[in-house]
């Protein structure tokens, strides 16, 4: 468990001292999630809200349920797009960024 709790600090700490930081994860997760990984997306984007605007802000500015959004946002969730696009708009909100996703080619 100390494992975890070190990970997680580590990313807050990172997100907090790095703002470049906190936009590359959310860049990740927008690519993951339109390139067919959404659960790794989910996960990413769960630790980007639990190192900047947390879960009970979020849940007020999304207009959603908090433990809804933690439900929405573990390994199992399953979000709609309606949810996910709330939570996205917040996070880039509190992040003052815009995503930039990158075509990946088609073979």
């Amino acid at each position: 468990m100390a494992l975890t709790r070190d990970f997680k600090e580590t990313i807050h700490a990172r997100v907090q001292s790095e703002p470049e930081f906190a936009t590359a994860l959310l860049d990740e997760a927008a690519y993951l999630l339109l390139n067919g990984e959404p659960e790794t997306a989910r996960l990413i984007l769960r630790d980007l809200v639990n190192a900047t605007v947390g879960f009970e802000q979020l849940a007020i500015e999304a207009n959603k349920p908090s433990k809804s959004l933690h439900r929405m946002l573990s390994a199992k969730g399953n979000p709609t797009m309606d949810s996910l696009n709330a939570i996205f708009t917040v996070l880039r909100k509190t992040l003052n960024v815009d995503i930039q996703v990158h075509a990946v080619p088609c073979s």
